[in-house]
């Protein structure tokens, strides 16, 4: 067990500020950010309203490692913080609240919602970075990127890339639009529900977005997963679990559905995601939240280190065999990762429209 004298004296050595702090405290400002600034990497923001903003902009590379709120008086804060929590890429934060008197109501609320502390003023500023330091080097709140540290997780599409995306998804759009307008009307007819799916995805450095589809499957159908797992194709022999989820035969599929999902129509709403900049033409396909909060080991991290993109290496070379296994598309997307270029975008172009059409039911 550490000493308060060794976790001092380990703190001292290690104040280079690689621990980044989120703070919004303005009740606490004068007091406590001159000692955090020299500690930490300091973000400060004036309300929880500019705060959640600011988070909506990073990626889990640039998340800072600490939040820290003040209580108000309304309590919104606690709001929020079962907001952070639902976000599997966010409830991993170490969050420590600041408040302005002792209030047993507080401390009940703060140990239900799990916070890592609470702090009642005056706040003692070296005491509170020491508590920071701990929570956050001794409690590995993160995944360690060692491997990965000389790698810009900052990844930007580069600009001839996404210049061809911007007209080629806007002229595709312009082009299919009656495509889209007959395909919506026979979704809607067919079956109850929107007409397109919209879900949350993580693409490029684990950024969340909206990610869109024509509904091929009954109203609930996500709520049904869990029961239909035995059904996955992606074999589960190597690690004993499975991180990929695409069934077999899925009864969830409407009709119509079947006929849009074989010829990949259901696929064509994301050039608009294209076209607004989350995703590009060739890339990593994005992940459902529940695939990417297991793909967090510097094994697989690779993959969210290249462009996310509406059709990628994966799809053209395996996409619609039975025989796919996990480990085989982790690698095919770790190595478009590491290698992509112009060259291999577009061999992946060319070999998109046959790739398209599925011979298996997947």
């Amino acid at each position: 067990m550490y000493s308060g004298n060794m976790i001092q004296s380990e703190a001292n050595s290690h104040r280079h500020k690689s621990i980044s702090l989120l703070f919004s405290a303005q009740s606490f400002t004068a007091e406590l950010l001159p000692r955090l600034n020299e500690d930490f990497e300091v973000h400060s923001e004036s309300n929880i309203d500019e705060l959640d903003a600011y988070i909506n902009d990073q990626s889990i590379y640039t998340l800072p490692d600490v939040i820290i709120l003040e209580v108000d008086d309304q309590l919104n804060c606690f709001s929020y913080i079962t907001k952070l929590k639902k976000n599997v890429l966010l409830k991993g934060l170490v969050i420590i609240l600041l408040g302005k008197d002792k209030n047993p109501e507080v401390r009940n609320l703060a140990m239900k919602h799990k916070v890592n502390d609470l702090y009642v003023a005056p706040v003692p500023a070296k005491d509170l970075s020491e508590r920071i330091f701990f929570l956050v080097k001794f409690k590995l709140i993160k995944p360690q990127l060692s491997d990965l540290s000389a790698i810009d997780f900052n990844y930007k599409i580069p600009f001839p890339k996404r210049l061809f995306d911007v007209v080629a998804s806007g002229t595709a759009l312009l082009m299919l639009s009656p495509l889209f307008l007959v395909v919506g009307a026979i979704v809607a007819l067919e079956s109850k529900g929107p007409v397109i799916f919209k879900s949350k995805r993580v693409g490029t450095g684990y950024k969340i977005f909206d990610f869109y589809k024509f509904r091929s499957m009954r109203a609930g159908a996500s709520a049904e997963l869990t029961q239909l797992s035995d059904l996955n194709q992606y074999d589960k022999s190597e690690t004993g679990a499975t991180t990929f989820v695409k069934l077999k035969n899925d009864p969830r599929i409407t009709k119509f559905g079947g006929f849009i999902r074989t010829y990949s129509i259901d696929e064509l709403p994301q050039l608009f995601n294209v076209f607004i900049g989350d995703m590009s033409l060739v890339g990593n396909r994005p992940l459902p939240l529940y695939e990417a909060e297991m793909l967090t080991s510097n094994e697989w991290t690779m993959r969210f280190l290249g462009p996310a993109g509406l059709t990628g290496l994966w799809q053209v070379s395996r996409r619609g065999k039975a025989d796919m296994s996990e480990r085989e598309r982790k690698k095919l997307d770790n190595f478009y990762a590491q290698n992509h270029s112009f060259w291999l975008d577009l061999k992946i172009l060319l070999k998109t429209l046959p790739a398209a059409v599925q011979k298996e039911k997947v």
